[in-house]
Formats: structure tokens, C-alpha cells, sequence
């Protein structure tokens, strides 16, 4: 998996749009994510009007980048009690089907940069507001993809001292 030690957090993307065959390939690897109690919690919307996305670029401080990005996806989860058996495991679901984009992406030669909104109640009210979300569905993250217009090498992270052996 060359893609966990390549990817990086890309905020600049050229104009180019993103093929509908690779956005598929993004959401099939998303939903291939393990989840609690296979309950796959998971809505994606996939945004290219670029109205709605300055709109997104606009609900938190952080996501200003995003406002030029050609694709924007926002996983969501749902909350209904009927729809998930587990729901406090809901938001890591989506934490990994993030992931998972994030990895595809950058397999597919896309650049991508994860903007956190949950678990904050004002970020996800206000991305819900600009999605017209059903009220059951909470938005999770705005993850923007292109084709980068940036080069960034990934940074070693690794800490030895961070590992406990037993």
C-alpha cells in the first residue's frame, strides 16, 4: 500500500475535472471500509457545482482551500435508531471510509485534504444547511479531491518512542 506512505494533504488542485469513472472508484473503496457491526452508516455526497462547493469552502474556518477544489465529497452518517445497531460507533465508520477515499485518491493520481466538521455541532449544522441534509443525516467531513497543483513529499512520522513493547 504505497498510497500510506505517498498521500499528503493537497489544497491547491488545477482546473482539470475529476472522471466520473474515478469518483466511482473513490466511493467503491469508501464503502469497502470495515464498520461496526457491518452497519455501513455511510451517505456520500459528491459536490461539482462550484457554487455549493465555495458554499462548503465557507462553513468552517479551515475549509477556505476548498473553495477552488473541483470535487468536493462530504461522507455523512445517518443516525436513525432503526438504521444503525451500533450508533456510538458511527462517526469512526466514517473515520475509516475517509480514510479510504483519501488512500484511493491518491492510487488514482488525485490529491485530497480532509477537513474535519464532526463532532463539532455549528460545522456540521452548517454543512448539513448548504447540503439540505435530512435531519438523520450528519455531515462528517469535506474532503476535497483534484488533480494537485502542488508537489508535497510525505513526512516520516515514524516515533519509536511512541511504541511499547511488552
Amino acid at each position: 500500500m504505497n498510497s500510506i506512505f505517498h498521500r499528503t494533504s493537497i489544497r491547491r488542485y488545477t482546473k482539470q475535472k475529476v472522471e466520473s469513472e474515478k469518483i466511482e472508484k473513490i466511493l467503491r473503496a469508501a464503502m469497502a471500509a470495515p464498520s461496526a457491526g457491518n452497519q455501513q452508516p455511510w451517505e456520500f455526497y459528491v459536490v461539482t457545482d462550484e457554487e455549493t462547493v465555495r458554499r462548503l469552502s465557507e462553513t468552517s474556518p479551515y475549509a477556505g482551500f476548498t473553495k477552488d477544489a473541483p470535487l468536493i465529497i462530504v461522507p455523512c452518517y445517518r443516525t436513525r435508531e432503526d438504521q444503525l445497531r451500533f450508533k456510538d460507533y458511527a462517526e469512526i465508520d466514517l473515520s475509516i471510509a475517509t480514510e479510504h477515499i483519501l488512500l484511493e485518491a491518491d492510487e488514482l493520481g488525485l490529491g485530497t485534504t480532509w477537513c474535519g466538521i464532526a463532532p463539532l455541532q455549528d460545522r456540521m449544522d452548517a454543512v448539513a444547511a448548504v447540503l439540505g441534509t435530512d435531519v438523520s443525516l450528519r455531515p462528517f467531513a469535506i474532503v476535497s479531491v483534484g488533480y494537485p497543483a502542488e508537489e508535497k513529499k510525505q513526512q516520516d512520522r515514524y516515533d519509536e518512542s511512541r511504541i511499547h513493547r511488552i
